[in-house]
């Protein structure tokens, strides 16, 4: 988890690289306003985040979403690891479920975290996604 306002600025500019600089998503979209609410889950190494996502809780459900890792990093476990104690999180604040909309180009990724696909593809920001759901009790 983040542990000081320093490591969310970092994954809110991690966010901003990926989201808005490579994938051409709007800041406005990225920048929902429920970031103060929300826990932010942050790889760190070397003194640096290198990844991130966000729970965002709704009684029972937890909604993890803004899931990015470091170009260079990528294909290293990091999203694995995000995913785990992300879940870890969720399960720890009495969520009995946890979702999220997956770019489908990383649906494996969440496949292989237990995740399983909800309904048909949809658009998000003019990205393919799929809602994605994993029971924790």
């Amino acid at each position: 988890m983040a542990t000081d306002p320093s490591e969310i600025d970092e994954a809110l500019e991690l966010r901003r690289r990926v989201f808005v600089g490579q994938q051409g998503v709007t800041l406005e979209a990225d920048r929902d306003g429920r970031d103060p609410e929300a826990t932010h889950v942050v790889a760190v190494e070397d003194g640096r985040v290198v990844g991130t996502c966000r729970l965002v809780f709704d009684d029972q459900l937890a909604r993890l979403g803004r899931m990015a890792v470091e170009p260079d990093r990528r294909g290293q476990g990091i999203g694995a690891a995000l995913l785990a104690k992300a879940e870890h999180e969720a399960r720890a604040a009495g969520a009995r479920r946890i979702r999220l909309h997956a770019q489908t180009s990383a649906r494996s990724l969440y496949e292989r975290g237990g995740f399983e696909a909800q309904g048909v593809e949809f658009m998000e920001e003019g990205i393919p996604h799929l809602t994605m759901e994993k029971p924790l009790a």
